[in-house]
């Protein structure tokens, strides 16, 4: 269970995740060493799993963005498992999510343009084992994309 001051930590940290401890601490109202516990314990426990790079595809030439809704021939046992660990060796394909549903798998696939993620989807998504069927939802524009909660 967070406490009051757990969430206040967290509402200052997703705000500035870079910002040093002493001035998370400062934010938050707590003496250094206490935030420090706190951040330990948040971690500890799995709140706080870590903190990573956000990369702008887009500034390093990735212009193609492109969602695919796959669903798999699940008459083979071994598709999931099979499936999943060809789509990791696809340095293209930044995201893997798992479905329960008619869609059971989606990839978010990058590509410099469209003859690049043609490239991509012909010779590395369409080889890919057990595909039963393949939907392709090409990204127009990205409206909201929070990464904080409201705590």
């Amino acid at each position: 269970m967070l406490s009051d001051l757990d969430r206040r930590i967290l509402r200052h940290l997703q705000a500035d995740p870079d910002q040093p401890v002493s001035k998370l601490a400062e934010a938050a109202g707590l003496p250094l060493a206490s935030c420090y516990k706190r951040l330990e314990r948040l971690q500890a426990q799995g709140v706080i799993k870590g903190s990573r790079a956000a990369i702008n595809w887009a500034a390093l030439g990735y212009a193609v963005e492109v969602s695919l809704r796959v669903t798999l021939d699940k008459t083979d046992p071994r598709a999931f498992d099979e499936f999943l660990a060809a789509a990791r060796k696809v340095p293209e394909v930044i995201a893997i999510q798992t479905f329960l549903g008619v869609v059971d798998v989606r990839l978010y696939v990058i590509a410099r343009s469209m003859p690049h993620y043609q490239e991509i989807y012909r010779s590395r998504i369409l080889t890919l084992p057990h595909i039963a069927d393949i939907e392709a939802l090409m990204q127009v524009a990205t409206i909201k994309e929070a990464q904080s909660l409201p705590l």
